[in-house]
């Protein structure tokens, strides 16, 4: 049970983080929000490393962070460039939906057998997945939502007429997110959180090089600059929630709970900016409370 709520937590940070990202980046540069959430979200981790760092870490758990970290933020430009080129319904369900279905397909490959009632519930969440995240990816990994509402003007990206670059950009970025779910698990508990912060590490390498190829760097105004902390404080904290979750149970049960973040998004656009719940939304919820239901009386391993 301890799994099931770490990473519904998890997911909780992961939707807000997104949803800050969002805010942040009708006003910013997405790069010089990335950088800067980087930066924030190394912070958080390195200052919750002294906590849960028992032993000193291997190089294989170093390597199988740093991999996730990669992945992770290789993922979210992938997404980025599917965003600018087609419509976001095309490219935000492809990502999580793989994401999803590439760590369950992984976690099985690797011994895992989950109840019956939990793979009922991990069946549920692939569509509950497409539900969410295709009316919250114009407020989530987008990040570059300048031109409208959250989520409401998506589909009117610079890219309608270009699907199947959106279709590539999403099935790319949803690889490399399940990168990030297989990463941590495989890094192990022994090390601490030293692969959170490999991670971390990581991600920042890549956002300061996307920044200085685009000569891109530099700090956003100041109400897009703390909505960039705040982006990667609440990231760093969905991180570390997801890897103590994903080695107290499953990872085929853990990463898809945690790919279920696009929901919090769209409660958080719904109560904060008033954002319609259309019903495609609420149908995608619904499936999502089902699957959660079905997992936690199935067990998450």
């Amino acid at each position: 049970m301890l799994a099931i709520v770490l990473a519904l937590a998890s997911a909780i940070a992961y939707g807000g983080s997104d949803f800050a990202a969002g805010l942040a980046s009708r006003g910013a540069s997405v790069i010089r929000v990335t950088l800067l959430a980087s930066a924030a979200s190394a912070l958080v981790g390195g200052a919750a490393l002294p906590f849960a760092a028992a032993h000193a870490p291997s190089a294989a758990s170093l390597a199988w962070g740093a991999a996730a970290g990669l992945g992770g933020t290789t993922g979210a430009l992938a997404l980025y460039f599917g965003f600018r080129h087609a419509a976001f319904s095309v490219a935000g369900p492809l990502s999580a939906v793989g994401a999803a279905g590439i760590s369950v397909l992984a976690g099985l490959l690797l011994g895992e057998r989950p109840s019956a009632l939990a793979l009922a519930g991990i069946i549920l969440a692939l569509p509950a997945i497409v539900g969410v995240s295709a009316s919250a990816a114009a407020s989530g990994r987008a990040g570059q939502g300048e031109e409208a509402d959250l989520g409401e003007q998506g589909n009117q990206g610079q890219g309608e007429g270009r699907p199947f670059v959106g279709v590539a950009a999403g099935l790319v970025a949803g690889a490399c997110f399940a990168l990030l779910f297989i990463g941590l698990n495989r890094a192990g508990s022994r090390s601490g959180l030293w692969p959170v912060v490999a991670a971390q590490v990581a991600e920042l390498a890549v956002a300061i090089v996307a920044a200085a190829v685009t000569r891109n760097v530099g700090l956003p105004a100041a109400r897009q600059g703390r909505l960039a902390v705040l982006t990667g404080a609440a990231g760093a904290a969905g991180t570390i929630a997801y890897f103590f979750a994903t080695h107290d149970g499953f990872l085929a049960v853990t990463a898809v709970l945690t790919s279920l973040y696009p929901a919090v998004t769209i409660v958080l656009a719904r109560t904060l900016l008033g954002e319609r719940l259309t019903p495609l939304r609420l149908t995608g919820l619904a499936l999502a409370a089902g699957c959660v239901a079905l997992i936690a009386a199935g067990g998450a391993g």
